[in-house]
């Protein structure tokens, strides 16, 4: 028989002999169907606002196929993923000194915009019932995480504003140290933890319903915002210190 009349013949046989499932995977499909994955920390309006062929623009930066460039984020994988709730991230850069307030409403206004360009896979959420009613209706209910407190401005107005906008968890710190709190990456300490300002912060975010997430914050940061906060903390991007040694961590030892 010719070589490649075989390798057709092959080719057919290995095309219409039956695909056996992978039962961890099929297990996996049920529970993410009965489940609400949750993606607690998504950069993606970040990634648009950094898009160079076109800085912030929402629209064409489209995800309705494969993102962009190097993008992680886009329907098709949220969608394969089993995705059914997203913390989309909104960081501002604490690096540069002022402004911090403008850069942040404008991260709140990407986030807000991707949602609202994709109605029939987004709703923008403010509570747990309504993350539940997007998976009910099959859309990813979409919350939005500030990544850093300095973007506050040392305001709690500013903080019950950015509520206002859809904002449901803080980040109190990022890779620089607050007025108010001490962060992972800056030595030395400047507070030793939070001061009384930062106090009144964990305070008000307990409030108004606001997580307090306690990535990037310094060792003494975590302790006094658990210790202070009447509500569970979260850690949204962090790793087990016990299991990989890097600063930006939480306390396994200590959390127990």
């Amino acid at each position: 028989m010719h070589p490649i009349l075989r390798l057709l013949i092959l080719t057919a046989a290995f095309a219409a002999a039956p695909v056996h499932a992978d039962p961890a995977l099929e297990h996996a499909k049920k529970v993410l169907e009965q489940s609400i994955l949750f993606d607690g920390h998504n950069d993606l309006p970040w990634a648009i606002r950094g898009y160079e062929a076109a800085p912030g623009d929402v629209a064409a930066y489209d995800i309705r196929a494969r993102a962009p460039g190097e993008g992680q984020t886009d329907i098709p994988r949220l969608r394969a993923g089993g995705v059914g709730a997203v913390f989309w991230s909104v960081y501002t850069p604490p690096e540069a000194p002022g402004n911090f307030a403008r850069t942040q409403l404008e991260q709140i206004d990407i986030a807000r915009r991707i949602i609202a360009r994709y109605p029939d896979t987004f709703t923008l959420a403010g509570t747990a019932a309504d993350i539940r009613a997007a998976k009910a209706s099959g859309r990813i209910g979409g919350m939005l995480g500030m990544e850093g407190g300095h973007a506050i401005e040392d305001s709690l107005g500013a903080l019950r504003a950015y509520y206002d906008l859809g904002v449901r968890y803080m980040t109190l710190t990022h890779n620089r140290h607050t007025n108010w709190a001490d962060s992972a990456m800056e030595d030395p300490a400047k507070h030793g933890g939070l001061n009384a300002l930062g106090e009144q912060v964990v305070h008000e975010m307990n409030r108004i319903g606001m997580l307090v997430d306690l990535s990037h914050t310094s060792p003494d940061t975590m302790r006094d915002a658990l210790r202070v906060s009447e509500a569970p903390a979260i850690f949204s991007h962090s790793n087990v210190r016990a299991l990989c040694e890097i600063p930006r961590r939480c306390l396994s030892g200590w959390l127990r």
